[in-house]
């Protein structure tokens, strides 16, 4: 039996996009035994996942030999503890007079997109590749779907039931980003604009939310009141296995390049990801994700990528989401 750590911190969404290499471990490594490292952040992503025997949570890690470490994460506090455990085969990153390395030569590449523009500009492959590239494992598009815990179906079937929501032609709208991608999120007034059209075409909209969201998503949802239009929100203190029961219920999603993108994937929800600044080849589809890109991404991506610009986030027009969101998800 081979005893596996993988180490995979954040961000939460690289989180999300890594699990499919569990698969691929079990496939080559039946009898594996696999830990997982990652911060509390992303424990609830990771905590019901059944190939996974132990998890850690930063600042805890395990203090014993394994067989084999894989460390796909290039943070400091994930390179300089991929040199602290012990492990006969390393693959991966660390980190060598604060500078990060790779321990294998496929790593190399996935290190290179990062700073490299060149490269980044011309790259076709996407982040599961790079990631299975890096372990020395084969990929063959495995996806991976997040378990959910009885008591977040619960949740989800009491929101349906206090909000007397028609879920047959429920979509859910998810344009959070970090504050550090300006220019991820669609301008207010698009959103606006197809919120108005989508309910005009009879779907019902669960727009989702985080802390960040609260204040611009209040001012949105009191426009629309005073145009007639009502929509539904989630909690927006909501816990991720809340979230991603909400996101369950929904028959089509429409997101920005973020975390939010990759759990209506992991979930097989037909998804439309709109990709203003950051690349959308490094994104699987697994055939259920259309891709909408602006017009103006290459102006931006990847020089200007922490960038604000109006005119970017208006430049995907909300006629051509719904348009493609009649592809995925026509309703009568």
């Amino acid at each position: 039996m081979e005893k596996i750590v993988i180490i995979k911190l954040g961000a939460k969404g690289d989180v999300v996009r890594t699990l499919p290499i569990l698969k691929a471990i079990k496939q080559k490594y039946p009898d594996s035994e696999i830990h997982w490292i990652t911060k509390k952040s992303s424990s609830q992503i990771l905590e019901n996942i059944p190939e996974i025997k132990k998890l850690y949570s930063l600042p805890d890690y395990p203090d014993e030999e394994f067989d084999i470490l894989y460390n796909l994460d290039i943070e400091d506090e994930a390179t300089s503890l991929a040199l602290k455990i012990s492990a006969k085969q390393k693959y991966g990153f660390h980190n060598e007079s604060g500078f990060v390395q790779s321990f294998n030569f496929p790593a190399e590449y996935y290190l290179n997109t990062l700073f490299d523009d060149e490269l980044k500009k011309s790259n076709k492959k996407n982040y599961q590749e790079m990631m299975f590239e890096t372990a020395e494992l084969p990929y063959n598009k495995e996806h991976y779907r997040i378990p959910l815990t009885e008591k977040a179906k619960e949740y989800a079937e009491e929101f349906l039931k206090k909000n007397n929501i028609t879920q047959e032609n429920l979509i859910g709208i998810h344009l959070g980003a970090s504050s550090r991608w300006p220019s991820k999120v669609w301008h207010e007034d698009n959103l606006k604009e197809f919120i108005k059209t989508a309910r005009n075409n009879n779907y019902e909209i669960l727009l989702f939310g985080g802390p960040n969201e609260i204040e611009s998503h209040k001012k949105i949802v009191d426009d629309l009141i005073n145009h007639g239009i009502k929509i539904y929100q989630n909690n927006p203190l909501n816990t991720d296995q809340e979230f991603f029961s909400l996101v369950n219920l929904c028959n089509a999603m429409i997101c920005s390049d973020s975390f939010g993108l990759h759990i209506p994937i992991a979930f097989q929800k037909p998804t439309i990801g709109l990709f203003f600044c950051t690349p959308p080849n490094e994104v699987e589809d697994y055939g259920i994700l259309k891709k909408i890109s602006s017009p103006m991404l290459k102006d931006f991506f990847p020089e200007k990528m922490d960038q604000y610009s109006e005119e970017l986030v208006k430049s995907i027009s909300p006629e051509k989401v719904l348009e493609v969101l009649k592809e995925i998800f026509p309703i009568k």
